[in-house]
């Protein structure tokens, strides 16, 4: 996709909506002159929307705003597992999506999508708390509740209020690399990947020792990637066993440690093949999967697509 087009953003505004969820997609694809995105917050129309936890939003656009739009954000809103939206709302969000749209719901707008019947037969999250009211009033919904978002192309959902800034990133790398995403989260000061699930946050009768306990270790890997990273090392400089920290990085982040480093190499790859013109040989080493034969295979298995491909999408000045 070439980064020179510019993007239409529609954030739409529900009752009851959320504050952080209405002002992540806002704030990440802010017009600026590194980001070629417009953005306009709407409503079912133009004027006051009662918003939640106290706060409320004047939008200048209604419903027509969705037929502009290249990407609609639905952000959550309070007691999203009592009514539709209005079917104006509904209606307006299958139009947009017929016509090309992307739509993404952040946390509970995960209610609003699958009330178009769009998430039927398609795996989406929501916030933990809600995952349950999800699958009882939209049963042909797969509901992944350890995830913190979900892609299915034209239909996307995240978990609770922070995983929005995962989706959004990750709609940056799709739509303008890698270098572009990880130069947003700087700005945002957020990290630039989260591979962990939401399961970590669900309360339970026995609390575990979950969260983010390897963080420093996962930072002190990602400035060695070209050096040899094994399950031992990696253990070794958490101070914990190797059966230990395997189990507990799973439960963590998602992925096994060795996945994990595999899936930090791809994407240091990544930004080096929209950044440099390294060749794919040099980019290998730099990264430390040796050859440029492991390197593509990693990065078709992972990615889907070669290296060689992968630049030419995301060159320089594109």
């Amino acid at each position: 996709m070439s980064a020179s087009r510019l993007r239409r953003v529609a954030v739409l505004v529900l009752e009851g909506a959320k504050p952080l969820d209405v002002g992540i997609p806002a704030q990440v694809f802010t017009t600026r002159a590194s980001m070629p995105y417009e953005v306009r917050l709407c409503g079912a129309a133009p004027g006051l929307v009662t918003g939640g936890d106290g706060l409320s939003y004047h939008v200048a656009d209604g419903l027509d705003a969705l037929a502009w739009a290249d990407i609609v954000f639905i952000p959550g809103y309070r007691f999203p597992d009592r009514d539709d939206p209005p079917q104006a709302v509904v209606d307006a969000l299958i139009a947009a999506h017929d016509r090309g749209a992307r739509l993404a719901a952040i946390s509970t707008g995960a209610f609003a999508l699958a009330a178009t019947g769009l998430l039927d037969g398609r795996r989406a999250t929501t916030h933990w708390h809600y995952t349950g009211a999800l699958v009882a009033r939209h049963p042909l919904v797969e509901v992944d509740e350890n995830v913190l978002f979900v892609d299915e192309g034209s239909v996307l959902t995240s978990a609770g209020a922070a995983s929005g800034i995962d989706l959004c990133l990750h709609i940056l790398r799709g739509d303008l690399g890698v270098a572009a995403s990880n130069h947003a989260a700087r700005r945002l000061v957020a990290a630039p990947y989260r591979s962990g699930g939401q399961a970590q946050y669900v309360p339970r009768s026995v609390p575990e020792p979950l969260g983010e306990r390897f963080a420093d270790t996962r930072e002190w890997a990602l400035h060695r990637l070209d050096e040899p990273l094994t399950l031992e090392v990696l253990a070794r400089q958490a101070a914990v066993s190797p059966r230990t920290f395997s189990r507990r990085f799973v439960a963590e982040t998602g992925y096994t440690p060795m996945q994990w480093v595999m899936r930090a190499r791809v994407d240091m790859a990544r930004e080096l093949l929209e950044r440099s013109q390294r060749s794919v040989e040099q980019i290998a080493t730099d990264v430390g999967l040796g050859t440029g034969a492991n390197l593509r295979l990693h990065f078709h298995r992972i990615l889907g697509t070669t290296p060689s491909d992968y630049r030419r999408t995301f060159a320089q000045g594109e």
